[in-house]
């Protein structure tokens, strides 16, 4: 063997080894192709189921923000009914509240007045009452 056949010999085997590690290195790289088209095809797929949810969520937004104008509405005017009862009340009490006292406490006088003169009439007109009372 002359040193031109080893040379040859050496280039084939390193030939063979560079076969095999592109052959070893390319499977991978299939798999990862396939899983990258996996990948794109999940994508696409969450898309297009996303897209009607994102819609129907925007309509969903649009009504809830119709009926909170609507509830905003109602609110005010209970609102303005809670003034209107409150000033009502204090009218109320200002008219009729300071006269209705003023007879309770003057009926309530008036009672008390014809208790104290009923009791002292009792006691001096029937002296028998006052001492079995006692």
């Amino acid at each position: 063997m002359t040193l031109g056949d080893l040379g040859d010999v050496a280039g084939l085997i390193a030939a063979i080894a560079f076969v095999l590690l592109v052959g070893f290195l390319a499977v991978p790289l299939w798999k990862l192709g396939r899983l990258l088209d996996e990948a794109r095809l999940s994508v696409r797929d969450v898309t297009e189921h996303s897209v009607p949810i994102l819609d129907e969520a925007a309509s969903t937004v649009a009504s809830a923000n119709t009926q909170l104008v609507k509830v905003d509405t109602i609110t005010t005017s209970a609102a303005n009914v809670s003034e209107n009862v409150s000033a009502l009340t204090g009218l109320y009490a200002a008219t009729l509240g300071k006269p209705l006292v003023k007879v309770a406490a003057f009926s309530y006088g008036v009672r008390q007045a014809f208790g104290t003169a009923r009791g002292r009439a009792g006691r001096h007109t029937d002296p028998s009452t006052t001492e079995a009372g006692a």
